[in-house]
């Protein structure tokens, strides 16, 4: 994994940062997205009914879940300059759900560096995020992310 700082992250354009370890997407995690989300589509949280009648053979996690892990894992990965006061969420470019990720499976994220963006006082810093699923030629999705990052303020 690379450490960067607000004044060298331009270096780091066009390399991967990182990549995280290994996370279980068991049923339980479904199943509080589905809690918290609202989705409680059988195809997620009815694991009787999606071993029988799911294309997958098994319940598997909401798109939005597997987006909602990357964040988190671009936290591990240490994809923030280790100078910055904050880091806020400023969007996403482009989103694509490549392939399911079944209850149980395993993912990690890999991330590089697109773009840096002076803006509104701190950066604009544009990832490439692949979540990969264990054992699986095509990963979950691929997301192009916009992190704010603020540099600390004096003390």
């Amino acid at each position: 994994m690379v450490e960067f700082t607000l004044s060298d992250v331009s270096q780091f354009v066009g390399k991967e940062i990182g990549v995280s370890g290994w996370m279980t997407v068991d049923q339980s995690r479904i199943d509080q997205f589905a809690d918290c989300s609202g989705d409680r589509q059988w195809i997620h949280v009815d694991v009787e009914r999606a071993k029988r009648e799911s294309p997958y053979g098994a319940p598997i996690a909401h798109g939005y879940l597997t987006l909602a892990l990357v964040a988190p894992l671009q936290m591990e990965i240490g994809a923030v300059p280790t100078d910055a006061g904050a880091a806020f969420n400023y969007g996403l470019d482009k989103v694509r759900f490549l392939a399911p990720v079944k209850a149980g499976a395993r993912v990690r994220l890999r991330v590089a560096l697109i773009d840096v963006e002076r803006k509104s006082g701190g950066v604009v810093l544009k990832t490439n995020n692949t979540l990969e699923i264990e054992g699986s030629d095509k990963p979950a999705l691929v997301a192009e992310s916009l992190a704010l990052i603020m540099p600390r303020k004096a003390a």
